[in-house]
């Protein structure tokens, strides 16, 4: 432990050499400090330089508790894990975590290697009922996913998130054929098309079982604020809430797209929500 927060302290002395190590994490500024380190990350590194820096969202709320996420460049989305009374708490909160993470993330212990490399590959082995010998088959979704692995070596977790999240958004909505089909995972983005064709995979979800939408996204909304509470990072559970309220907005303006039930009932509830 002593090792880790010297690592951490000697990371922060190279990105932030105006800060004093010792005062880091108890900065009001904590929102100025993080951006600041970004920065200084993209000029130190070019890192992430088509993209802008540090993004906030601040949820809805009429009043108390509030919730704020910020998105880092690169993807990985954190949130506020304790309970904010202003908007002002929250984004500081959301902005501390994100700190937090930014820092470790900076530890040689934090980039792909061979050795993360081999356990990731044998975790989408027993996720998929693949085998190990597919790994080396870029036209399964286990060799594409190794490719994308082989592809980011040296990365850091934050770095590689946003391919992570495409991987886990696609078997998580079924659509890993896509991902064989490239061979190449460099060419996905997560952008608005990306979110709109799996937002369409589950309206057709839902003509088949209705109120499979309404379900999935309870759930979502369920893990994304357990995660959020946990200090983890966020970026797959808010995609998830994103692309199934999208579906759910769809189903909601088409009365046709299922019988009423209560499920839809249910649905309609959660379009009120949205």
């Amino acid at each position: 432990m002593d090792r880790t927060l010297e690592s951490l302290r000697h990371i922060i002395a190279q990105v932030l050499p105006h800060r004093d190590p010792a005062l880091v994490f108890k900065d009001l500024n904590v929102v100025s400090m993080l951006q600041e380190f970004w920065e200084s990350k993209q000029q130190q590194k070019a890192a992430f330089p088509s993209e802008g820096v540090v993004v906030y969202e601040s949820l809805p709320a009429p009043g108390p508790p509030f919730v704020s996420y910020v998105t880092l460049p690169g993807g990985s989305c954190f949130g506020n894990f304790q309970c904010c009374l202003s908007r002002a708490e929250a984004r500081r909160d959301a902005a501390k975590v994100a700190l937090i993470n930014s820092l470790f993330n900076e530890l040689p212990s934090r980039r792909i290697t061979k050795e993360f490399i081999m356990e990731s590959v044998q975790e989408a082995v027993a996720s998929t009922s693949g085998t190990l010998d597919d790994a080396d088959d870029p036209s399964t979704s286990v060799g594409a996913y190794h490719y994308m692995l082989e592809s980011n070596m040296g990365k850091t977790m934050l770095e590689f998130q946003e391919l992570m999240t495409i991987f886990q958004l696609l078997h998580w909505n079924g659509s890993l054929k896509a991902l064989r089909e490239t061979k190449c995972s460099r060419q996905y983005s997560l952008d608005e098309k990306m979110r709109s064709h799996m937002a369409l995979d589950w309206i057709m979800k839902e003509r088949d079982s209705p109120g499979i939408v309404s379900q999935e996204l309870r759930m979502a909304l369920r893990q994304l604020e357990e995660a959020r509470k946990a200090g983890q990072e966020l970026r797959f559970y808010k995609e998830k809430k994103e692309i199934l309220s999208l579906a759910l907005t769809q189903i909601c303006s088409d009365p046709d797209t299922s019988s009423p039930s209560d499920d839809q009932l249910s649905l309609t509830a959660l379009c009120g929500y949205h």
